[in-house]
């Protein structure tokens, strides 16, 4: 049973969760009472979005290992947490998480280390998700647009080895590009020590396959949280968190373990290479009707919590022949149809998109839709951007929690807070006014067609100019022996002229 755990954890490494699948279930046909399957065929089924069986996976495994600390850490995230009000539980569960990986390594000597005057300040970029992943997709053109006359820049990649282009372009974005997947979690540290690595950036937190021990055995002087999680990781061993005062309030600062540190504008970079196909499909090819308002949320199912949901199947029944489209698969698809049915709606009225081969074949298939509906606790963020990229107006509702903001975050940077909300009352009114009123949605597409190269959301050079700025702060603050703080980074110039115009 061993052999066949460990094959299928490899197989879900390396992508290929088919057959992972296969391995695992062939496992339990042999012992059922195998805790380590259950748990690793729970986090395979999680991934390609079955969460019913998945859930049930690590039911059966606490069933059999009541103490596993990781089974119920992968219960808790796929019974969406983060999707739900905060509560003082999870928070716990985070601290505790990032306790978990620190007694492995003995604490660094706490010693400053100097940089060479004449060399350039080295930043090592961490992660698993240098591949086809929302993370790259926002970063590659951050990754490239570094100044390399200051900084050096290197990618540590502990994720399986993508063939497909952007794992190209990320591995060429990168002064050094290091795969470590196949070493431990000291082993990689004692490469970014080797490399000295001045400043250490994780762009995971606690997202999947994360690995945080890494950054426990300290090997760098200063170590950041940054984009891929939308949270605290709760680790005494990350000094700072980087994000904007629409996703962190100043008062939200002692909800978090790192310091917060303050871009002007958007903490999310985007890439202003991203490509949409010139060519916008039909109606009928992507599924919709002919006519008919079509309302658009294409976040991960786990997002849409019931309040949201009443809305969106109120806001059905009060637009005529409008649809919403989704892109939820497996049993939330089943589940969404079945709860629609319950509240009066046809589930007809909920067409599901199907998956596109090339990004730019999604983005350009937006262009279909008339507004998308984010959600509220956990807003969407890379998919926020793909819309607005897209010419497609958002319409958010800000939340309490740092997950929750982040759509607020990119409307102020690309000029259109009124479509924040700060209630859902607030929410349904605005979005069936935008429904009812073709001129005034129309006039938001107008302005998010001009701003788009205009504000800040997606100037990749001016938001990669700001993250050299904290870095330097960041380093400057080290070597002077002082212990990281908070602090905003002071705005550069109007972005393309145009930062402040309103319309």
């Amino acid at each position: 049973m061993v052999a066949l755990n460990n094959l299928g954890c490899l197989l879900r490494t390396l992508g290929r969760s088919e057959e992972a699948e296969r391995v695992l279930r062939r496992g339990l046909e042999v012992d059922g009472r195998h805790a380590a399957l259950y748990d690793n065929l729970g986090n395979v089924l999680k991934d390609a979005g079955e969460l019913d069986e998945a859930i049930d996976c690590f039911r059966k495994a606490l069933d059999i290992d009541p103490g596993n600390a990781a089974t119920h850490s992968n219960l808790a995230y796929t019974l969406s947490f983060q999707s739900l009000e905060p509560a003082p539980i999870l928070d716990q569960c985070v601290r505790w998480n990032a306790r978990f990986a620190a007694p492995l390594f003995s604490p660094p000597d706490g010693h400053p280390r100097e940089a060479p005057s004449n060399r350039r300040l080295k930043i090592g970029y961490v992660s698993a998700d240098f591949r086809d992943h929302p993370v790259s997709s926002l970063a590659a053109g951050l990754f490239e647009t570094h100044d390399r006359s200051r900084f050096e820049t290197y990618g540590l990649s502990f994720g399986p080895d993508d063939p497909a282009e952007m794992r190209s372009r990320l591995k060429a974005a990168f002064d050094r590009f290091v795969d470590v997947q196949d070493r431990s979690d000291l082993a990689a540290a004692n490469i970014l020590r080797e490399l000295e690595v001045d400043i250490a950036i994780d762009l995971m937190g606690l997202t999947a396959n994360s690995r945080l021990g890494i950054f426990a055995a300290r090997p760098s002087p200063v170590q950041i949280n940054y984009l891929g999680y939308a949270g605290t990781t709760g680790a005494d061993y990350i000094d700072y968190l980087i994000a904007d005062r629409s996703a962190i309030p100043p008062d939200q600062r002692g909800c978090f373990s790192e310091k917060v540190v303050y871009l002007p504008d958007s903490f999310q970079p985007n890439d202003a290479k991203r490509r949409i196909s010139e060519r916008t499909p039909s109606r009928a090819e992507a599924g919709l009707p002919d006519h008919g308002f079509v309302f658009c949320c294409f976040n991960n199912a786990f997002k849409i919590t019931p309040d949201l949901f009443d809305i969106w199947m109120r806001l059905l029944g009060a637009t005529e022949g409008s649809v919403l489209w989704l892109s939820a698969g497996g049993s939330a698809r089943d589940n969404l149809r079945r709860e629609a049915q319950r509240r009066g709606v046809s589930p007809d009225r909920l067409i599901f998109a199907a998956k596109t081969p090339l990004m730019e074949d999604h983005l350009a298939r937006y262009r279909l839709a008339d507004m998308f509906l984010d959600t509220l606790h956990f807003n969407a963020h890379t998919t926020a951007s793909d819309a607005l990229w897209a010419g497609l107006p958002v319409l958010t509702c800000a939340g309490a929690t740092y997950a929750g903001r982040v759509a607020g975050s990119l409307l102020h940077a690309v000029g259109l807070p009124e479509l924040i909300t700060c209630s859902l009352d607030a929410y349904e009114a605005l979005a069936l006014k935008l429904a009812r009123e073709p001129a005034l949605l129309a006039s938001f597409r107008h302005r998010l067609a001009r701003h788009r190269d205009t504000f800040p959301l997606f100037d990749t050079v001016r938001i990669t100019r700001h993250l050299e700025s904290a870095y330097a702060s960041m380093w400057e603050r080290q070597q002077r022996g002082e212990p990281p703080e908070s602090f905003a980074v002071a705005p550069m110039g109007p972005a393309r002229e145009n930062q402040a115009k309103s319309g």
